[in-house]
């Protein structure tokens, strides 16, 4: 057990985690019957807290255009208990455990006020492109791509260029 935790604890080949996450996301796609999504579950998590605030997002256009996906989990209002919270919270528990068994848990103060407004303000615009791209990184180019979805290319492109100038400003700005 001791030397399959030393091992855990080297970083891996990009190959070996490329052929990993592929297979998990095949034998996902083999036994729901879905592809991998991550924010589809904090979308559900987000209309639940605005319904329980009074506020009926559920109604709003966008889920009448995408009845398909979301339309059994609003009828039935499984909007914290349903298959995308269960896959999200598999993530953040898998991920708790190799991050634990790496020993590389550790809590980080925030340095300042900037890096807090940085940190929100880029939440904010990555969630809001999440919802244009129907997903993130992992629903729309993940697996989009393996299904030959053109809307993964475009994502792709843009996703490059947004990397290049993400790291433009943070590098003259907050590192």
């Amino acid at each position: 057990m001791k030397a399959m935790i030393e091992w855990l604890k080297k970083p891996w080949p990009y190959w070996l985690g490329g052929i990993l996450l592929g297979t998990f996301n095949v034998i996902l796609l083999a036994t729901s019957g879905m592809a991998w999504h991550v924010t589809s579950g904090f979308l559900t998590w987000g209309v639940g807290i605005l319904d329980i605030i009074g506020v009926k997002a559920y109604k709003w256009e966008f889920f009448k255009l995408f009845n398909y996906t979301y339309g059994d989990i609003i009828l039935n209002h499984d909007l914290f208990i349903n298959k995308y919270t269960i896959l999200n919270i598999g993530v953040i528990i898998g991920s708790l455990i190799a991050t634990l068994l790496s020993s590389q848990f550790k809590l980080k103060r925030l340095k300042g006020k900037k890096q807090i407004i940085m940190a929100f303000s880029g939440g904010i615009i990555m969630g809001y492109g999440a919802r244009l791209t129907s997903g993130c990184n992992i629903g729309s180019f993940f697996s989009g791509i393996p299904s030959f979805s053109l809307h993964a290319w475009v994502y792709w492109i843009f996703v490059v260029l947004g990397a290049v100038a993400g790291t433009k400003i943070l590098s003259k700005y907050l590192i």
